[in-house]
């Protein structure tokens, strides 16, 4: 009951030509084309960043806190001297 029969095809045809017309069904036919490629690089690339991430979470994994002492090193940064503010009025009369 569900199967296509040569005459269907042959009647899908025929209404696709009278609905488009003949000049027209190589040009959707082609555009079709392109957007299924489209569609095609697009879920490829998707499953990629997928696959991509995958590896870096499993590379991150393998990270190590530092030790304690190196721990410390790093959460205090150096302190580096800083200048008073300076009024732009006052310098101005200064000079």
């Amino acid at each position: 009951m569900g199967a296509l029969k040569p005459w269907h095809i042959a009647v899908l045809v025929v209404v696709l030509i009278l609905l488009f017309g003949a000049k027209r069904l190589p040009d959707a036919a082609r555009s079709l084309g392109r957007s299924l490629r489209i569609i095609k690089a697009e879920t490829k690339s998707l499953h990629d960043d997928d696959r991509d991430l995958a590896e870096k979470a499993d590379a991150q994994s393998g990270y190590q806190p530092l030790p304690p002492q190196q721990q410390q090193q790093f959460a205090q940064p150096q302190q580096q001297p800083v200048a008073p503010p300076v009024d732009p009025v006052q310098r101005v009369r200064e000079n």
